[in-house]
């Protein structure tokens, strides 16, 4: 299966840090750390994601290099994209995000 990403708007998302950052691994029996192609750690963040409804679920958002974020802050995703995918019958959905920033440092926009 091709992975094809697929844009998110999160323009009415509430997007809150439940879970401070920490390094995907790619081994959890041997701690090996997954990085991207130019090597940099890839870290998971665990999000809750609230709809304009009232809707919440719980989300896990890979970024590479270690976001300024911490547990509790509302956060902005640059670039969220969702890749489907599925194995031995199995499907779901991976987000990943070029940058996640707390909503207070976010520049003004005009």
């Amino acid at each position: 299966m091709r992975t094809i990403p697929i844009p998110v708007d999160t323009s009415k998302l509430v997007i809150t840090c439940v879970k401070a950052p920490k390094p995907r691994l790619v081994n959890k029996d041997t701690g090996e750390i997954k990085t991207d192609k130019n090597g940099n750690t890839v870290y998971e963040i665990t999000v809750s994601v609230e709809d304009e409804f009232g809707r919440i679920e719980l989300v896990k958002i890979g970024t590479s290099g270690e976001p300024p974020i911490a547990a509790g802050q509302q956060v902005n995703p640059t670039g969220l994209v969702g890749y489907v995918w599925e194995i031995a019958g199995r499907w779901g959905i991976s987000y990943r995000a070029a940058a996640l920033l707390p909503v207070d440092t976010e520049p003004l926009r005009v």
